[in-house]
């Protein structure tokens, strides 16, 4: 998801299948008119408008737009199909219409299946997937990112806050060198003896040491048991309001040349809502600001949208990036 107003562009170029349903959240205003294919819906500009929050959009034979205090249904048939990959550009002219392609479902799907997941990952995945809160699970192509960020470094030590069943300290742990160790902070016992399990089970349990608690009460007493500066690398994928003492705590842990990798920094699209303001999003929106101005590190942001390919070649390849973060 992409937020405000790229979100009104990528409104402009949509293209969904039949059997597809996209949502974009927080959504404010765009005007569009429709067409239906026997394959592919599109969306223009012109014809009708409406204000929401929140837009739906579900294709067959017919199409309906259903917002928040609003909807509209129609239908239309034509002939041609779309084949084209969908959209978007920057509203900032100066950055010369450059297009970046959204993240559709069947891109997505596309994506997920370039993906080189260990048989131990999938089931972990596939188990966690009925489980309360498995939206909080790292993707697999993102789990793939990590523990190629992880390769790239050599990294030995690392750290990740919120572990939840395990799916990505997992994917780390695998490609660690047998001397390696990830520190792996959870609060929740339930979540963290199902990570255990499958710890076990791919055999890197001596490679993790679980740390049950307040990630932060964790970090500090690593940093008293005089471990600053030994740690490669981190990944923060915890509470929201706690990333900035979380990411002041891991500056202190992790080497010179090491990395931070920061979760949902764009948080659905809300931290670009000027509309959107509850304590999370404000959290997020604050902290990236800073980040911005902290000339302690260097720093770049991924959004969901940008999937590029990376290859890691372990005799050429090196990273000197202090600070990379990006969106689920």
């Amino acid at each position: 998801l992409i937020a405000n107003r790229s979100m009104s562009l990528l409104l402009n170029h949509v293209s969904v299948l039949p059997h597809e349903a996209v949502t974009l959240a927080s959504f404010h205003s765009f005007s569009a008119t429709y067409s239906v294919t026997n394959r592919a819906l599109h969306a223009t500009p012109e014809r009708w408008s409406c204000n929401g929050s929140c837009i739906s959009i579900r294709s067959s034979s017919s199409c309906c737009f259903t917002f928040r205090g609003c909807s509209y249904k129609g239908k239309r048939l034509v002939r041609s199909c779309s084949t084209t990959s969908d959209f978007v550009i920057a509203g900032d002219e100066s950055y010369g219409n450059k297009q970046v392609v959204s993240l559709t479902p069947r891109l997505y799907d596309y994506v997920l299946k370039n993906v080189r997941e260990p048989e131990i990952l999938r089931q972990l995945r596939e188990e966690t997937a009925s489980m309360r809160g498995s939206q909080m699970q790292v993707s697999p192509d993102q789990a793939q990112l990590l523990a190629m960020l992880v390769q790239t470094l050599g990294a030995e030590r690392c750290i990740e806050i919120g572990v939840y069943t395990g799916y990505s300290s997992l994917a780390v742990a695998l490609v660690l060198p047998e001397s390696g160790c990830l520190v792996a902070c959870e609060r929740d016992a339930r979540f963290l003896d199902i990570a255990k399990k499958y710890y076990h089970l791919a055999g890197v349990l001596h490679k993790v040491d679980v740390k049950l608690g307040l990630a932060a009460n964790s970090l500090e007493s690593l940093i008293l048991n005089g471990e600053s500066g030994s740690y490669d690398f981190a990944f923060i994928d915890a509470e929201k309001r706690m990333t900035e003492k979380y990411f002041e705590l891991l500056l202190q842990l992790v080497r010179v040349g090491g990395l931070i990798v920061i979760d949902n920094v764009l948080w659905h699209g809300k931290v670009a809502d000027p509309l959107v303001n509850d304590p999370k999003t404000i959290s997020i929106r604050n902290f990236n600001q800073r980040l911005m101005e902290d000339k302690r590190v260097s720093i770049s942001m991924v959004g969901s949208y940008f999937k590029p390919t990376l290859f890691f070649l372990p005799s050429l390849m090196h990273s000197y990036s202090d600070l990379f973060y990006f969106d689920s």
